[in-house]
């Protein structure tokens, strides 16, 4: 029997300044989302952390997560802020091909013991992700992946584009009692196909005017499409 979670709704804000970013954190929170991701597409790391402890600052209390997408994994796990609550990693480079399909994956998880980091939030580890090498069986890969990541997270081929429900249907048969996540293609209008398989849903273009902007409207219509079928 799988354990499916509530479904939780993440709003992914493209960063580019302090002030676009906390206009668009607001539109988010106010309109339904459960949190938010930056992501780093036009800065550095650097400069995205700098943002992050910003926007930290005025929404205290709310959930809060990073793609820093400028550095790999480990790079990435070194420098999360302790109260981030999640860091989102586009591949856990899960190998189907290699003698060992998950030593980059056992690194990563190594890496996040109480001697090596503080951080306690949630890893979205990326599998069988857009624009990553695929290896042609993502439920394998989710199975693999599970022990080493707090939620797998996976896409569409490219950005904008969801998923084959086929595929969602597979990984989280493959790994019930794991939290999976889509992280391309999601709009308010598909969302209810893609409920019964998945738990978490990071969304940009589909709630967008633009790469940088929400559209508050969008953003509501797809709270409110996750709160009626649940």
């Amino acid at each position: 029997m799988s354990h499916h979670l509530m479904p939780r709704f993440f709003s992914v804000i493209h960063v580019l300044d302090d002030v676009q970013t906390l206009r668009n954190v607001r539109i988010a929170f106010e309109n339904g989302a459960h949190g938010v991701f930056l992501i780093n597409h036009t800065c550095g790391a650097e400069r995205l952390l700098g943002i992050y402890y910003i926007v930290r600052t005025v929404f205290s209390k709310h959930w809060i997560g990073l793609n820093c997408l400028d550095l790999d994994p480990l790079q990435a796990l070194s420098v999360v802020p302790q109260d981030a609550n999640a860091l989102w990693v586009d591949s856990v480079r899960i190998d189907l091909a290699a003698k060992d399909p998950v030593q980059h994956t056992r690194r990563y998880h190594e890496f996040r013991r109480p001697s090596n980091t503080r951080w306690r939030g949630e890893l979205f580890g990326g599998v069988a992700f857009k624009y990553q090498p695929q290896n042609g069986d993502p439920a394998h890969e989710a199975q693999l992946a599970a022990p080493f990541v707090d939620v797998i997270t996976t896409s569409g081929s490219e950005t904008g584009s969801a998923p084959d429900v086929h595929k969602i249907r597979l990984m989280k048969e493959a790994v019930p009692n794991k939290p999976l996540a889509i992280a391309s293609g999601m709009t308010p209008e598909n969302i209810r196909i893609f409920l019964p398989y998945a738990d978490y849903f990071l969304v940009a273009t589909g709630i967008s005017d633009s790469h940088t902007e929400l559209n508050p409207a969008r953003v509501r219509a797809f709270a409110d499409a996750m709160g009626e079928t649940h």
